[in-house]
């Protein structure tokens, strides 16, 4: 295959992080000899995709299989892709700089529904055409799995097909199918019907679309550990530490959490198996941080264990364990503490979600008041004193009064917090409460509703900002851009109409819509105009659930009527409430 660096080289000293361009980094995996050639790419810059676990997981599977290599692919930043299209040079991978158009089999992770243009981007930038009924035999086939596939609908137009489920076992199965049917000569409709018939897999004008296609679920999980010599960044990545996943899937049943619903059975890794993957990881990377992540770390039942074992053998040579998530409780304040083991404790972080009871229990948080305080007071006893709470406003049957209840709790919080400290400490104590937009989605209890529309969320935010404003200086609330979570709200729900918004926003220029410096709101207002499609109507629209729902195709392994019981429960707990 073409090597391109020659000619990539040259441009390096003309744009920022070059080095996000070099690849050869330390565990990376080549091939030359393989005779079929698959391009995996995160859909967003090296140090966002590189830190990313599943990449890492799939790099590692596709490369064992036999005559399969699998290269990595970025999308380059802005003045990179200006240079490259200067230039004339298009996508590359990073192990052997070849063009991701000369390659077999083209994989896109699905990360969040705002990478939705990036994908685009990163076809136009490889010379592929960006709809599927325009590519020919001497195309790759495009393949998307992760977390957006779980509505495929509004990327339909621009996939061969989709992974559902987890690819750890699922996409070395399609590279070896592929792999044969090239040798073979087979055409690429033929490809993907083949494709179609493998467990799993969903491909868009093939397979059929009253027939559901079931998650595929890595049958290996518990006992395997599959990526044991991480990539080694050169620049800083989001995540420069060694992740070992100990858990898979989540028991709590938040109406809201499509992560829950979607990775579920409910799996753990003994610890000792994570204690090998971990020390094996280490030695291979030279990292100084071990992060052990799961959905809700502290809810495996041996995190405490683990945690003491493992800061035991690392402590002593300078090695430190975090935790991403944990459990609004003592509980997890404790895991929380034997991972901080002595060193400099930095920011608790927890996710109540809502302010008022009864928005919690309406969205099945499952936390009380109680525990909310006893959590944060047995943490401040430990010697914690910055706290960081997550919150959504705009939630199924949610009031105004609810989102000016964040406010309140924060400074009730601040101020249960401040009377337990001795005088002289309490200057170190700080909460900061971040507030998002809530956006519904596929496969939950909250999927038939719809967004809460912008002219209320405006309003129900000036709300908050103004009693914002009334506290102390240690206690800050933060909240998110609006439009966004709106643009998100309407790829999360939409059906292959909104395929036609994704292209138009594309051409108009948009990119990296996940960065708040480069959104612009203005560009998919005029993408809508040009199809003829409301945002505030597509994001806001409420869905009957006897209709029929542009991702039912897909299994999410959620039980059948699951999903309705709880929507029903909601609705009934709703309107009991109603006089609360």
């Amino acid at each position: 295959m073409q090597d391109l660096m020659p000619r990539l080289e040259p441009l390096l000293g003309q744009v920022n992080q070059p080095s996000r361009y070099l690849g050869g980094e330390l565990n990376q995996i080549l091939k030359p000899e393989a005779a079929y050639r698959v391009a995996f790419m995160y859909p967003d810059t090296y140090e966002i995709g590189a830190a990313n676990l599943a990449v890492a997981i799939l790099y590692d599977v596709l490369n064992q299989v036999a005559d399969v290599a699998c290269e990595r692919v970025y999308l380059p930043w802005l003045d990179m892709q200006e240079a490259m299209r200067a230039a004339g040079i298009p996508l590359f991978s990073l192990e052997s700089h070849a063009p991701v158009g000369d390659f077999d089999l083209f994989c896109i992770t699905l990360p969040h529904e705002l990478a939705a243009t990036n994908i685009l981007r990163a076809l136009d930038l490889a010379g592929i055409p960006l709809c599927a009924a325009d590519r020919g035999e001497a195309d790759p086939l495009v393949f998307g799995g992760g977390p957006v596939s779980n509505n495929p609908a509004p990327l339909s137009a621009f996939f061969d097909g989709f992974s559902i489920g987890e690819g750890e076992e699922a996409l070395p199965e399609l590279a070896a199918l592929l792999r044969d049917l090239k040798a073979k000569g087979v055409s690429r409709a033929e490809q993907l019907q083949a494709a179609a018939a493998l467990p799993g897999f969903y491909v868009p004008g093939v397979s059929n679309p009253q027939v559901v296609v079931r998650k595929r679920i890595d049958s290996d999980w518990r006992e395997r550990v599959r990526v044991l010599r991480p990539i080694v960044p050169y620049p800083e990545t989001m995540a420069d530490r060694v992740s070992v996943e100990i858990m898979r899937g989540c028991v709590r049943g938040c109406r809201f959490c499509q992560a829950g619903a979607t990775n579920m059975p409910l799996r753990l890794r003994s610890v000792e198996t994570i204690e090998q993957a971990v020390y094996q990881e280490l030695a291979a990377t030279g990292f100084d941080e071990v992060s052990l992540t799961s959905l809700s770390s502290t809810d495996h039942p041996q995190i405490v264990e683990l945690l003491r074992r493992l800061n035991r053998q690392l402590g002593p040579v300078g090695v430190k364990v975090s935790l991403p998530s944990q459990r609004m409780d003592a509980f997890g304040v404790d895991a929380a503490t034997a991972a901080a083991a002595g060193a400099k404790k930095g920011s608790l972080t927890f996710a109540p979600e809502a302010a008022t009871q009864r928005l919690r229990d309406l969205i099945n948080k499952g936390i009380s008041r109680s525990q909310i305080e006893s959590a944060l007071l047995h943490a401040v006893e430990l010697g914690w004193r910055k706290f960081k709470l997550y919150f959504m406003f705009g939630l199924p049957g949610e009031r105004e009064s609810d989102v000016v209840a964040i406010a309140g709790l924060c400074d009730e919080l601040y101020q249960l917090l401040r009377e337990a400290l001795p005088p002289a400490e309490r200057g170190a104590l700080s909460i900061s409460a971040s507030v998002g937009l809530f956006v519904p989605k596929p496969h939950t209890p909250f999927q038939w509703c719809g967004q809460l529309p912008l002219p209320e969320a405006r309003k129900r935010l000036t709300a908050l900002r103004a009693a914002a404003h009334k506290l102390p200086r240690a206690v800050r609330v933060h909240w998110h851009d609006l439009e966004p979570s709106q643009i998100e709200a309407v790829l999360a729900r939409g059906d292959a109409q909104v395929s036609q918004l994704i292209l138009a926003a594309h051409r108009h220029g948009a990119s990296f819509d996940a960065w708040s410096e480069q959104f612009d709101y203005g560009i998919w207002q005029k993408a809508a105009a040009d199809c003829g499609l409301d945002l505030e109507a597509l994001a806001s629209h409420e869905l009957s659930q006897d209709a029929a729902l542009p991702w039912q195709m897909i299994g999410s392994g959620a039980r059948p009527g699951f999903l309705q019981h709880q929507y029903q429960k909601f609705l009934t707990e709703l309107e009991v409430g109603r006089d609360q």
